[in-house]
């Protein structure tokens, strides 16, 4: 009896793993008839905004960051020297330097070209929700859902600036950036300058006017505690000289310096537009580069950033459970888009045809950031990193054949 329960076992095991071989070769031979005749698009996923709610998502994950403090903590517990490489013991990258110098005259030309496209390319931004469209007319797509728009969801546009399209992000600056954090008491006595500006002074680049720390000798980690064998202020440092506690009423003297940069580099619009589309894509790379050594902090919540190891001490944050942080921020590593925020618009694939762009026909319109959908209705060339985004291998129906695409 045993043995035909056996043999029935073996018989079904065979007829099972027989069925399986089949059924995986009927799968295959079905993935490549979809690979063949498959009409979905290669597009990226377009870019949602965050509810107000939701946390930005974390560089370094949340084990992580666990584990490391952790390490930090049975580190403390033991008195022993340990030695620092740059820049966290004070000194500075050596071959970023040369990166820090290219990035603020990315940052130059890119303001520039911006300033000389935009005199010939309109720009709308809506008056309730923000957002932003490049080229005329303004586009139709009904996604204003904020406090006080209309029933309708239609956008409110009025004649959008230069800031629309490429927002400064500032950050406090830091005499020296390994010092304490800057204190609530102390935040309108200490200069906010743009962010990418004050990463390139801590990567190296010296300017009068926002002095900075230099440091000859390394800083060392004993027990945690970071110890520093130089003096405060040493005699030979010239820069001290330069530092103003109460300067924040001399910013209209620092935008009449980056006025003076904003030179127009060609006479015609494309030109100005394929310069303008090297300097950002030279300015995000070198940043990038930047951020992987020089550490930049940025709220959860919101929009404020810092550069440096650490966040700020202002309690200025009215964001999600801000109550309970008792305003303080809820800092996090920071990414490229912090620093450079791309504000993402919808693309118009034929700027010279006078296109509009219409709510029953979204799912087939791309997105590209602002700066880069300026300088393409203008003439440059957009490159293959946003083939995707911009949705270029999609063709638009119209209106009256949208209710015949499968």
């Amino acid at each position: 009896m045993f043995r035909r329960r056996v043999g029935s076992i073996v018989n079904f095991h065979k007829i099972i793993i027989q069925n399986f071989d089949t059924l995986s070769t009927c799968v295959k031979k079905s993935h490549h008839l979809c690979a063949l005749f498959s009409t979905v698009s290669s597009c990226l996923e377009q870019p949602m905004k965050l509810k107000k709610s939701e946390r930005k998502p974390m560089v370094t994950p949340v084990n992580e960051l666990k584990r490391i403090a952790r390490a930090e903590k049975k580190e403390r517990l033991v008195v022993e020297e340990v030695k620092l490489s740059p820049p966290e013991n004070g000194l500075l990258v050596r071959e970023l330097v040369p990166v820090a110098h290219e990035v603020l005259v990315a940052r130059a030309d890119l303001f520039a070209c911006v300033s000389r496209v935009v005199a010939s390319i309109p720009i709308y931004s809506c008056s309730l929700c923000g957002e932003v469209h490049i080229g005329h007319p303004p586009h139709k797509i009904k996604t204003c859902n904020v406090a006080g728009s209309q029933a309708s969801k239609e956008h409110v546009w009025g004649k959008g600036g230069m800031e629309h399209v490429l927002p400064v992000v500032k950050s406090f600056h830091l005499y020296d950036r390994l010092g304490r954090a800057v204190s609530h008491d102390e935040r309108l006595q200490v200069d906010q300058i743009p962010a990418i500006v004050e990463l390139c002074v801590q990567a190296g680049v010296d300017t009068l006017e926002y002095p900075t720390r230099r440091r000859e000798f390394p800083i060392y980690r004993v027990a945690g505690r970071m110890i520093d064998f130089e003096r405060r202020f040493p005699k030979d440092d010239s820069s001290v000289k330069e530092i103003s506690g109460f300067g924040f009423w001399e910013d209209n003297k620092k935008l009449r310096v980056d006025k003076k940069l904003l030179k127009l580099p060609c006479d015609d619009i494309r030109g100005s537009a394929m310069r303008g589309m090297e300097a950002w894509e030279k300015l995000r790379s070198g940043v990038i580069g930047l951020m992987k050594k020089y550490d930049v902090q940025t709220c959860g919540y919101c929009s404020e950033v810092q550069v440096g190891p650490k966040g700020h001490r202002v309690r200025q944050c009215y964001a999600y459970k801000h109550q309970m942080r008792d305003g303080q921020h809820a800092w996090q590593k920071a990414t490229i888009d912090d620093l450079v925020p791309p504000i993402y618009v919808w693309h118009v694939q034929d700027p010279q045809g006078g296109e509009l762009l219409i709510n029953s026909l979204r799912r087939y319109y791309g997105k590209l950031p602002a700066v880069v959908e300026l300088f393409a209705q203008a003439g440059a060339h957009v490159g293959e990193n946003y083939s995707g985004l911009m949705r270029d291998d999609v063709v638009v129906p119209g209106v009256d054949e949208e209710k015949w695409v499968v």
